[in-house]
């Protein structure tokens, strides 16, 4: 790193709003950071998205230290931001004990529970943001159209560069159909990394954004009215080297654990809802109609279903296959996300878990008795009807922990209190330009 010019390392985790929060130390003291820790307030726990520190039933109010561990193995040198290098930490008691309300290590957790079975997971977030100017106005040009793409050929380039060198592997970038609006896929890996890789990714949109004189908008509803911003997760569960959802003899080739799988993340989006689509604008964007996936269905390359599968072009579905969860945005902490669904999925194999018949029309067209017949109802429409789903779920809860579920509860109640009330255009004012 001395070589690179690195001088200094930032130390991020995601709190329980979605925002990242950092220490950053001297690279010579980096040594030092991974073996005893860098101090942060467990009230980083508490934190709401807008900064304000929130009360509940685990929080030591301002009493008591935890330590950062840098995962070393994560480190990587930035090139966005000349001089600086970046890890993901770990959070444990003075003690060395683990903390209970991690969220990395509760996704590390997660993927070791899979692992005790013979199984890994593949997993990959795709980003959407807004890319304005810096009166916070979105660029103009069409949906999906090149000439967005060509007037910001520089800005773009510079983004995949900087991720390149940064071992972030671009699958494709594009622009989207909101106004000023853009879309990043990166390659599928282990779900911790791609937790990680979330948050790198992100904090690279933004600060490339800077430098190119331009604001990036992560919000899942940047105006009323508009296209929000999603943030899928594409996940594939394999058997060694074997993609289990191609090649079976279920239902467009899912093998019968991969249909088990899925079928535990779909019966449990409600809940799942708490912790991918946790803020109350998340909820703006939910809506039908518009790719979200709001109602419980799944299908083949079903856009309006919450959990599509993708099967990829012929010759190559061994590798590429995989479900996508379209109901999910960027308010949420991606490592959380990674171990509810991966606890989700794992359920399901438990029950033996059937999923439904497919469905292969916007299921919000089907009439009443259509959508009874086909099991197809509504998801939350709002934030608290998700607390509600989670807290009366029966594996989402005990995964997590007493005190980490009771807090992310705590957390979302303390959010609808404080953002609750706002209209539309209020919500979006506020929350523009927090994520």
């Amino acid at each position: 790193m001395a070589r690179d010019g690195v001088e200094l390392v930032a130390l991020t985790f995601v709190d329980n709003s979605g925002i990242s929060r950092v220490k950053a130390v001297p690279v010579g003291r980096l040594a030092e950071a991974a073996a005893w820790g860098v101090g942060a307030s467990n009230s980083f726990d508490f934190f709401l998205c807008t900064d304000t520190i929130a009360t509940g039933a685990h929080s030591p109010g301002p009493v008591g230290d935890l330590r950062l561990h840098p995962d070393l193995d994560a480190l990587t040198v930035l090139a966005a931001q000349p001089g600086w290098a970046w890890a993901p930490v770990l959070k444990y008691d003075q003690d060395g004990q683990p903390h209970p309300q991690d969220a990395r290590g509760l996704a590390d957790a997660a993927v070791g529970r899979l692992a005790a079975r013979g199984l890994s997971a593949r997993m990959a977030f795709e980003l959407e943001w807004v890319v304005a100017d810096a009166d916070g106005a979105p660029l103009a040009g069409p949906a999906y159209g090149y000439s967005r793409l060509s007037a910001q050929a520089g800005y773009l380039r510079a983004l995949v560069s900087a991720l390149d060198s940064q071992h972030v592997e671009v699958a494709q970038i594009h622009p989207e159909y909101a106004a000023g609006q853009f879309e990043l896929s990166v390659t599928a890996t282990d779900p911790v990394r791609a937790a990680d890789l979330a948050v790198l990714t992100r904090e690279t949109v933004r600060t490339v954004s800077a430098a190119h004189g331009l604001r990036a908008s992560f919000t899942p509803k940047f105006a009323p009215g508009g296209v929000g911003n999603g943030g899928h997760l594409h996940l594939s569960l394999w058997d060694g080297e074997r993609n289990l959802c191609a090649g079976g003899t279920g239902t467009f080739g899912l093998t019968g654990t991969a249909a088990s799988f899925g079928a535990g993340i779909l019966i449990r989006l409600p809940a799942l809802l708490a912790v991918g689509a946790p803020s109350v604008i998340s909820y703006l964007r939910l809506e039908p109609h518009h790719w979200a996936g709001v109602f419980t269905a799944w299908g083949l390359e079903n856009r309006e279903a919450p959990l599509r599968l993708i099967r990829g072009a012929a010759g190559q579905r061994e590798t590429a296959a995989n479900l996508e969860v379209k109901c999910f945005d960027l308010t949420a902490n991606p490592y959380l996300v990674v171990a509810a669904v991966l606890f989700a999925g794992m359920a399901g194999l438990d029950t033996g878990a059937t999923l439904p018949a497919p469905v292969d029309v916007d299921p919000g067209t089907l009439d009443p008795a259509a959508a009874a017949a086909a099991g197809v109802t509504r998801l939350p429409r709002s934030l608290a009807e998700a607390v509600t789903a989670f807290e009366a779920d029966d594996v989402l809860p005990g995964s997590f922990g007493p005190q980490l579920a009771t807090t992310l509860m705590d957390i979302r109640r303390a959010e609808l209190a404080e953002l609750g009330t706002l209209s539309p255009d209020e919500l979006c004012t506020v929350m523009r330009w927090l994520h």
